[in-house]
């Protein structure tokens, strides 16, 4: 089975330090060393915040 570009990232909250979203991203669309970063609606703070996205470790 092919194994897929894309990769599953964890978005954290930058005011409340908390996992929001999980999302999919294809790596080939960022440049070495850029982070992934979004506005969304952070449910803690009940507010739009910067989220900021950190790749989810595999465990076999």
């Amino acid at each position: 089975m092919a194994k897929g570009k894309s990769t599953k990232m964890a978005m954290y909250s930058a005011e409340t330090k908390i996992m929001g979203y999980v999302t999919r991203v294809n790596k080939w669309n960022l440049e070495t060393g850029e982070k992934l970063t979004r506005r969304k609606y952070d449910k803690k703070a009940r507010k739009h915040v910067t989220f900021t996205a950190k790749e989810i470790k595999k465990s076999n």
